[in-house]
């Protein structure tokens, strides 16, 4: 059955219901909403369910008291068909039926694993997807991001896995920081007495994701390599990857590259490289620039090993979380939010703008589509 945007409209035609979906990745402590941008739409004559959730940084009494209707986990099956489900994370094909109009981090518009599977259960269904990937200006720009909070993060964690290593010990289960100066702190406490002190390439340094990056391996005194578009036009893979202790790589891709390093490329002798952190973390996607992997790591397990100890090497560990501003939850959702407002109060008019620009993008995917279902 197909639903068309017409019968997605609310009863007055103002598309003003908003839903806030509790969020199923676990780990994930995030929002895109949060109650201070909340009650400001609220002000401006837009209602806001908000389902319950153990998990988001903030707790349910805060949206209350900012005027939003609080239900149960998983409700949003039940919502109006005119509501506008507002998430983080992207949703499995199973959670649906997606009838309704969904905002979230879908990944499936650079040929992901499963991208066809989820897009056909939007078309079976008769939904729509404004990925949040794909809120642009009229520049491409993207008008909200979490990428300064993934590349600091991402940074820091690739530290403290260094630092563990060099102890003989491996990284364990992560919990999120209270803050960025929390996470700076504990950075700074776990170098001290480390030797060497790690040297560090980052990738994509001139982004927000690379400028996160550098600020905290700066912060921390450590030597920094800042590498982007004219280090790497030449194409790799590139030695300096494997002659930095760490290296972060933080480029939003969106096209086909030649890779930044490969297993072979590593395994040759002379290796100084000891922790990846690939803040970009796209194992399974067509322009995966570090084709090293096939799967993340965790916040329950963040580092993985690529390559064993040999007997002139020393073993290289990856750290691949594909949510890692997680690790920051109020502070990055109090950024994200933000910078979402100005859109989210133009959600009214969802055939212009950059929620227009969103529509297109997936208006191109699904007529990608086969005909048949995709089994």
């Amino acid at each position: 059955m197909s639903t068309s945007d017409s019968n997605l409209s609310s009863p007055d035609g103002s598309n003003c219901l908003l839903w806030l979906r509790a969020e199923t990745k676990p780990f994930e402590r995030r929002t895109l909403l949060t109650p201070d941008i909340a009650a400001q739409l609220i002000g401006e004559g837009y209602s806001i369910v908000v389902e319950k959730s153990p998990l988001r940084i903030f707790d349910d009494l805060e949206y209350e008291n900012a005027g939003c209707e609080l239900v149960e986990m998983h409700a949003w099956h039940q919502a109006p068909q005119h509501a506008i489900i507002l998430g983080l994370k992207e949703l499995e094909p199973e959670d649906g039926p997606f009838s309704r109009r969904h905002v979230h981090f879908a990944h499936v518009f650079k040929e992901q694993s499963g991208w066809q599977h989820t897009l056909m259960q939007f078309k079976q269904d008769g939904g729509v997807l404004y990925d949040l990937e794909y809120l642009t200006e009229s520049t491409g720009k993207r008008v909200a991001a979490f990428g300064y909070w993934a590349g600091f993060v991402g940074a820091a964690v690739a530290v403290l896995a260094y630092c563990k290593k060099c102890k003989g010990d491996t990284l364990g289960a992560l919990d999120a920081w209270s803050d960025k100066q929390a996470l700076t702190d504990q950075v700074r406490a776990e170098l001290d007495g480390v030797s060497p002190q790690p040297s560090a390439l980052v990738i994509g340094a001139l982004g927000r994701c690379g400028s996160g990056a550098v600020e905290l391996l700066e912060s921390c005194g450590l030597s920094t390599t800042a590498w982007d578009q004219v280090e790497t036009a030449i194409g790799g893979p590139f030695e300096a990857v494997r002659n930095h202790h760490l290296f972060i790589n933080c480029v939003f891709i969106n096209q086909a590259l030649p890779p930044f390093t490969s297993l072979e490329h590593l395994q040759r002798p002379g290796r100084k490289l000891q922790v990846i952190s690939d803040v970009s973390c796209d194992p399974l996607g067509e322009y995966n620039p570090l084709p090293v992997y096939k799967q993340c790591t965790g916040m329950d397990c963040p580092v993985a090993t690529i390559l064993d100890p040999s007997c002139d090497e020393t073993s290289l560990q990856l750290i691949a979380i594909d949510h890692l501003p997680s690790l920051l939850p109020r502070e990055s959702s109090d950024d994200f939010s933000t910078q979402l407002l100005p859109v989210l109060r133009n959600i009214r008019e969802l055939e212009s703008g950059a929620w227009q620009r969103a529509k297109s993008v997936f208006d191109h995917h699904m007529a990608r589509l086969p005909i048949e279902s995709v089994t």
